[in-house]
């Protein structure tokens, strides 16, 4: 896992709420730089993973997620995000076919590279397999294809970008990942998760807590710093479970622009 302080040296304003279920986890969270020769700007990229599985099998698969990303970045230079999740999905298979038997762990990832164009704008490019992108802001943001969601009483909105629907790993329609790209104004904020949050159990009725109320918590939540929001996240997610036992891996990574 990359270190808080080097998050926090790339990206000024973030939480990244990391709970895992055992010690080691199928969920992890990931941080690279470089400079894009496109451009010649730093970019920045930031996901968070979910590998098949948690614990020990789980962290094993997540090595192998986690070393590919590194490889796509570093060694083949590659900038956006959709031809990062190509690559590593090329290297993760091929990692898995040298077994002599018939490996189908995979991973789901939401992933943004993030440029700072000025001191009030940044572009941010995003991909995913299965994980989706949630933007946060008071104004209209230009994505077309969002899905919005709106609150009441909160003049936020929350716009949803789809991710691909297959995961990295093998699978049997594979397409190219999807690259969306957005300008985003100082104050506007994205949220990357894995799906830990949402599936847990608890409450008076022992059901999951889902992810239509997940969003509700987050937009009830935004004008908190976004350390006092991690808390309000932890704190509901504890009250919530309440005596159950933890489902799955948690990861929730915050970013102000």
């Amino acid at each position: 896992l990359p270190p808080i302080a080097l998050i926090d040296e790339k990206f000024e304003k973030n939480f990244v709420l990391y709970q895992p279920k055992d010690i080691v986890a199928g969920d992890f969270y990931w941080m690279e730089s470089t400079i894009c020769k496109d451009s010649g700007n730093e970019v920045n990229f930031i996901a968070a993973a979910d590998c098949t599985g948690h614990g020990v099998p789980g962290a094993m698969v997540s090595v192998v997620c986690s070393n590919a990303l590194n490889q796509a970045v570093l060694q083949y230079n590659l900038c956006n995000p959709g031809e990062i999740l190509d690559k590593t999905t090329e290297l993760v298979v091929e990692r898995f076919d040298r077994s002599t038997e018939d490996v189908k762990d995979g991973m789901d990832i939401g992933m943004i590279a993030l440029e700072k164009l000025s001191d009030t704008q940044s572009k941010i490019k995003f991909a995913g397999a299965h994980n989706n992108l949630w933007v946060v802001s008071d104004r209209a943001v230009d994505l077309s294809e969002a899905t919005i969601y709106e609150h009441e009483g909160e003049a936020k909105k929350l716009f949803e970008v789809k991710a691909n629907k297959q995961p990295i790993g093998k699978y049997d329609l594979v397409a190219p990942f999807k690259t969306t790209e957005v300008v985003l104004e100082k104050g506007d904020r994205v949220y990357l998760y894995s799906d830990g949050y949402a599936d847990q159990f608890g409450g008076e009725n022992g059901k999951k807590f889902k992810t239509k109320n997940f969003k509700k918590l987050l937009l009830d939540s935004i004008n908190q710093s976004l350390s006092q929001q991690k808390s309000t996240l932890i704190d509901n997610f504890e009250s919530w479970k309440g005596d159950y036992e933890q489902l799955d891996d948690v990861c929730i990574i915050g970013i102000e622009i």
